[in-house]
């Protein structure tokens, strides 16, 4: 049984590390799952937010290394969508990276904090927190509910 749960963590990890990227995933269910099976809530939030923190970390590094023309590419934006992003990134600043857990501007935000050079110290610390308060907020509706 020990090994199923541990499998159970590792499917969580790898949901919310892809559900980081632009593929269409959602850690949201897996964890909701995980949390009605019995698993350790404490532990699922962690883990989830860890694999997605890292998912995002792949999305800045994107934006940092590959530059301006592949990021657009990858998120399939027009110039014009590109220009209006970094707008509103450099309008709410830093702290917008706080909501790179919602869906459709998410992605785009962390694409955009690398490709602005915003210091990962910032990045890491904005994004985990936004991240891990959104999971700790579902899971405690999870068990309430429940």
């Amino acid at each position: 049984m020990e090994s199923f749960v541990e499998l159970c963590y590792l499917g969580l990890f790898i949901a919310a590390f892809l559900a980081a990227t632009i593929l269409p995933l959602s850690s949201e269910v897996v964890l909701t799952s995980l949390l009605l099976a019995g698993l350790t809530p404490t532990t699922l939030v962690l883990v989830a937010t860890t694999g997605n923190v890292l998912g995002s970390l792949v999305n800045y590094a994107l934006g940092y290394w590959a530059g301006v023309g592949v990021s657009k590419k990858w998120l399939k934006m027009t110039e014009e969508e590109f220009d209006r992003a970094e707008q509103r990134f450099r309008k709410y600043g830093v702290f917008s990276l706080c909501f790179a857990w919602m869906p459709v501007i998410g992605d785009p935000l962390t694409v955009m904090a690398g490709v602005l050079r915003i210091r990962l110290l910032y990045f890491l610390v904005l994004v985990t927190a936004g991240k891990f308060l959104r999971y700790v907020v579902l899971g405690y509706l999870v068990l309430w509910v429940e």
